[in-house]
């Protein structure tokens, strides 16, 4: 499943970075990709994890960014 979700707030290309590489080492994700730019957060996943891996993406975004909100 793949799925394109708007950002909110401000974040750097260095910690869009950052988010990146740890969502790209959770379990059944494909892809992702973090636009710092366009304010846009993309994520491949199986879909049987997809829903697992979106919760701990948002985690990872919190920890990392929080001044950046995702708009799921």
């Amino acid at each position: 499943m793949r799925k394109v979700i708007k950002l909110d707030g401000e974040i750097c290309a260095n910690c869009a970075g950052k988010i990146q590489a740890a969502i790209e080492k959770l379990p059944g994700v494909n892809k992702v990709s973090v636009n710092a730019m366009t304010l846009k957060f993309t994520l491949d996943a199986d879909d049987g994890v997809f829903d697992d891996a979106l919760s701990k993406s948002l985690k990872i975004f919190s920890d990392i960014e929080p001044d950046c909100e995702v708009l799921v």
